[in-house]
């Protein structure tokens, strides 16, 4: 099977206790990783890449205190209006997975904005997941598609995989080849639970504020050890 490397997604991991380490507030920890994220999506075009998924806010970080919330919602602003002119420049499109509503209005002003106009970008696709969470990722598909076949339009006996899957966030696009999770935890977290179903899985003890282009190199190294089977016997 072949290890071309299509779509890497990452776990961004370990902001909170980076900054813990260093006796600093939370909030540094968010900021500090920016960068890493920065330099990943850069690494990821260096790649040619297809997609490069990031978990940027799931939806159970709504629960965090409402003053850690605000301040991540601040930063989102602000690195998508300051990244906006370079993601142009590299023909990158953006695309948010998630419950966008649940938002609000400035961050989802500011990423609605950059989804427009980078819509006809033609080069590697990011897709960030804010609001996000694989169980409603999949409650949605299921909903969407009872709907469907409710009113006509879709046959009962015609939902397969392949139906179920463009019915997911990103209608139909393939699945990650890897998952990197930063931070050393070794679980995905509510992530991408239908498509990382066959995704190669690499745990890094790097926080993610440190996660270097060097590191992801690691990842890449790793996979590419991989023998990809898919459940099938490929050698006798």
């Amino acid at each position: 099977m072949s290890n071309e490397l299509k779509h890497v997604a990452i776990i961004m991991d370990g902001n909170g206790r980076w900054a813990k380490g260093r006796g600093l507030e939370r909030f540094l920890g968010h900021r500090k990783g920016t960068q890493a994220t920065i330099d990943a999506v850069k690494f990821g075009c260096d790649l040619h890449l297809e997609h490069l998924t990031l978990y940027v806010f799931s939806s159970e970080n709504w629960q965090r205190p409402s003053k850690e919330v605000d301040y991540l919602m601040k930063l989102l602003v602000e690195m998508v209006h300051k990244e906006l002119p370079d993601l142009m420049e590299k023909n990158v499109k953006l695309v948010v997975i998630g419950n966008i509503n649940r938002l609000p209005d400035a961050p989802r002003s500011q990423l609605q904005h950059a989804i427009d106009e980078t819509a006809n970008n033609t080069g590697m696709q990011l897709n960030l997941a804010i609001s996000y969470g694989g169980r409603l990722e999949i409650v949605d598909a299921c909903k969407a598609i009872a709907k469907e076949v409710q009113e006509g339009k879709l046959s009962l006996d015609a939902v397969d995989e392949s139906v179920f899957a463009k019915h997911l966030y990103l209608k139909g696009a393939p699945d990650p080849d890897l998952v990197i999770r930063t931070g050393g935890e070794f679980r995905l977290s509510n992530y991408l639970l239908w498509q990382a179903a066959y995704s190669e899985f690499y745990v890094t003890p790097t926080l993610w504020p440190d996660f270097t282009n060097e590191e992801f190199q690691k990842a890449i190294e790793f996979y590419n050890t991989r023998e990809r089977r898919f459940g099938k016997v490929l050698h006798e």
